[in-house]
């Protein structure tokens, strides 16, 4: 009998002692949280770093769609797009890509307008974002 009491006393202390081990392993450990938020706030950062990258993007499609919604079919120039293309920019405060750097081109039945460039944006230290980005589109005659 006294063999069973101490074995049921052994086994009653393991399972108290894990139960209060669970209840100092439940949930994250600030190390943990620590390393969850930075990991997550370095995510933010890259985010709020690249919107601007493409909010800018956002406004020169704008413009090589606009010249499509304004001339398809129309029988416009090369010139009078480059025109349209050069107000827009202006109106819209488009950065990082110059009107000389979009081109025109005749193809067949019109022409295509195509802006293509790439945008570099410093991060941390020394490690950039370079973002490049094409766009086109064909303006019928």
């Amino acid at each position: 009998m006294m063999l069973n009491n101490v074995a049921s006393g052994r086994s009653h202390r393991r399972v108290t002692g894990r139960s209060v081990m669970r209840r100092r392993q439940r949930g994250m450990t600030t190390l943990g949280l620590i390393i969850l938020v930075s990991f997550l706030g370095l995510f933010a950062f890259g985010f709020i770093r690249l919107t601007p990258v493409y909010l800018n993007y956002f406004k020169v499609a704008g413009v090589v769609d606009g010249a499509v919604d304004e001339f398809d079919g129309k029988g416009a120039s090369a010139g009078v797009i480059r025109q349209y293309v050069q107000r827009r920019f202006d109106i819209e405060s488009v950065s990082q890509i110059r009107v000389r750097d979009v081109k025109v081109q005749a193809v067949d039945g019109g022409f295509e307008v195509s802006a293509q460039y790439s945008h570099k944006v410093p991060f941390i230290a020394n490690i950039s974002f370079v973002v490049d980005f094409d766009k086109r589109a064909t303006v019928r005659r």
